[in-house]
């Protein structure tokens, strides 16, 4: 069979088309494909739940692909090895200290296989996109404003689109992107201390680790941080190339998600179940 490069090129464009516009509205957006984002949309992904990932990058997997200092290995504590053992990502126990709970990964193999298996889940990643605005309504952040990277870099004067979403979650790591486009446009109304963005402080992993499980979690109706982005918001310490904590991050973020919509499904039925009780009595008052 003779390859038609026109026929290549249609099928390109006819899956992405139809890819882009199926996900015009989901029930989760992520923004950035680092650890936290790809764990966060697997276990949600995992549920059925419709969710895209935008990375503005040409590359997934943010600040894990370097390991630390471009030496491809990461650490990751035992309290987060259960989430490489479901996402079949092999490790060594740290040889200098076995006894101290160091698992030693693969910076790339780690990165390939979280997104393989958020892939496979479903989740759908769409990368070189950048958020350039929210939308809100109600004091509820209802979705984005997106555009192609290219168009930035080069920085052209060209309109974005428009997404919806039920939920966000910025998992952009330190620079903490949605939240600082929410700051600027809406004021200071962040669930943190002074409603503003507090900064990363400078590097401590142990305290790193510990706080980026509470600070993973809801700032804003409907807006979530995962990763470094919520460490950046509650004004937390960086923690360098162990990672167990940016993978609990995601999950972390996503169960909450799951129970919201969870819980907004039941008020749905109990309504639905209000509603068919009103009506019945209506009709029977006017037998």
């Amino acid at each position: 069979m003779k390859l038609n490069d026109i026929a290549i090129s249609e099928a390109i464009i006819r899956e992405f088309n139809k890819d882009f516009l199926d996900y015009l509205n989901v029930d989760v957006a992520i923004v950035g494909a680092g650890p936290s984002g790809i764990v966060a949309a697997y276990y949600l992904a995992k549920e059925k739940v419709k969710v895209m990932i935008l990375e503005r990058k040409l590359s997934i997997g943010g600040g894990m692909w370097g390991g630390g200092m471009m030496f491809n290995k990461i650490v990751v504590q035992k309290k987060a090895k259960f989430i490489l053992d479901e996402f079949g990502v092999s490790y060594k126990v740290s040889s200098r200290s076995p006894k101290s709970g160091y698992y030693v990964a693969d910076s790339v193999e780690a990165v390939s296989t979280l997104t393989s298996k958020a892939a496979k889940a479903g989740a759908k990643f769409f990368n070189l996109i950048f958020v350039e605005d929210i939308r809100t309504k109600k004091k509820k952040i209802e979705g984005l404003v997106i555009n192609w990277s290219p168009v930035e870099i080069s920085k052209l004067h060209i309109d974005p689109l428009a997404i919806s979403a039920k939920f966000i979650i910025d998992a952009t790591g330190h620079p903490a992107e949605i939240a600082n486009i929410l700051v600027k446009k809406m004021g200071k109304r962040l669930s943190t201390k002074t409603g503003d963005i507090l900064g990363e402080k400078t590097m401590y992993a142990d305290k790193g680790e510990t706080d980026i499980l509470k600070n993973s979690r809801e700032i804003y109706p409907n807006l979530y941080v995962s990763g470094m982005a919520a460490n950046a918001v509650f004004g937390a310490p960086r923690m360098g190339p162990i990672f167990g904590g940016m993978l609990l991050s995601g999950q972390i973020v996503a169960k909450k998600i799951l129970d919201r919509i969870s819980k907004s499904k039941v008020k749905g039925q109990s309504d639905n179940i209000k509603f068919k009780i009103k009506k019945e009595k209506k009709e029977k008052k006017r037998e």
